[in-house]
């Protein structure tokens, strides 16, 4: 339990005093008992911010963490979101559709990511073109799906749909229990947790590290007796593993999912959310994520037609005055080491 303990509290991340811990926990509660005193639609709308969470943890650990920058982590969630559609599309007399959906489009994620990031790692493709064949991967899923209207694109009794997207989709059922409404924000809030909790604890440990010294110098790694290559396709499949779970989450809030999920501009919201935040927190990146989420829903549900503008004002302002990212600089500075984290190490 102390190594346990030693792991979520590590200095790979913002936060290490009690106090710190103290205002998580509180801050935890506070989502927590949140139903007590919202509203349904309110509760499903917070879900919503949530739900893009461990999308923004995946890229934070692979480009913050491993150096690999990527545009194709929203590949990833659309593709979980398609394959989940089809298979619980096809299975709604079963009360265990979705769970076995729900495998289906994690193990699709993670065999794509397998074999794509094979090709990229072990082919030693340099750091600088990663980030365009990512993109690439991407437009093209996003291309296909587009392409896909008409009946004859019709998997058993699931139509694709085409640019109008695959409607109707299943929401998650265990037995005869539907996840809607609170139930599934609770689902949201909990895999949120432990994908954060569980990704703190892989950063402070010895295969964290050896992901951090590849980031710092891949030769050197390699000199130490570590397979980089393989290493890097770890991380690379469970960042992938982290989008599809996102998409999971988004097409059961949703219940649709659309070829636009995997579009340009979606590719490039999960690098402002972990830029704006601070690439090498995952703190950070859980923050800047629930925000920005919550501040283009906000905007777009009341008709403003600037919501993306105004989101890459934010970013170029960060670029500018805090590189390192909102929620890091902030963890940086004297008033944080004062007030809130005395023990904080170097990294924040």
């Amino acid at each position: 339990m102390r190594q346990l303990f030693r792991l979520i509290g590590g200095s790979h991340d913002i936060g290490s005093s009690r106090w710190f811990w103290s205002a998580l926990t509180a801050l935890a509660a506070a989502f927590l008992f949140y139903p007590l005193f919202g509203s349904e639609f309110g509760a499903t709308n917070v879900a919503y911010y949530l739900l893009n969470i461990p999308l923004g943890l995946g890229l934070a650990l692979l480009w913050g963490y491993g150096g690999v920058l990527s545009f194709g982590q929203t590949a990833f969630f659309t593709i979980a979101g398609y394959v989940y559609g089809i298979v619980a599309g096809n299975m709604t007399e079963n009360s265990a559709g979705t769970v076995v959906a729900s495998c289906a489009g994690l193990a699709a994620a993670g065999v794509v990511s397998a074999a794509f990031g094979y090709f990229v790692f072990f082919g030693r493709v340099a750091a600088w073109i990663v980030p365009i064949l990512t993109l690439v991967l991407t437009l093209l899923l996003s291309t296909f799906l587009g392409l896909t209207a008409g009946y004859q694109w019709r998997v058993g009794s699931v139509l694709l749909g085409g640019y109008n997207g695959m409607t109707g989709i299943p929401a998650l059922q265990v037995g005869d229990f539907v996840f809607q409404g609170y139930s599934f924000y609770y689902v949201t809030l909990a895999l949120v947790i432990l994908c954060y909790l569980g990704l703190r604890m892989l950063v402070n440990s010895h295969p964290g590290q050896v992901v951090i010294a590849m980031r710092e110098d891949e030769l050197r790694t390699e000199l130490l007796g570590y397979d980089v290559r393989l290493q890097q396709l770890g991380v690379f499949v469970l960042a992938a593993l982290l989008s599809g779970i996102s998409g999971l989450l988004y097409v059961q809030w949703g219940n649709y999912i659309t070829p636009s999920s995997a579009g340009l501009i979606q590719a490039t919201l999960p690098v402002i959310w972990v830029a704006v935040g601070g690439r090498d927190s995952l703190l950070a990146v859980c923050i800047a994520t629930f925000l920005l989420n919550q501040l283009t829903y906000v905007l777009s549900s009341q008709g403003n037609q600037y919501a993306l503008v105004i989101v890459g004002v934010i970013l170029v302002a960060v670029m500018l005055f805090a590189p390192q990212g909102i929620v890091v600089a902030i963890a940086r500075s004297r008033w944080w080491r004062r007030t809130v984290d005395p023990n904080a190490s170097s990294h924040g």
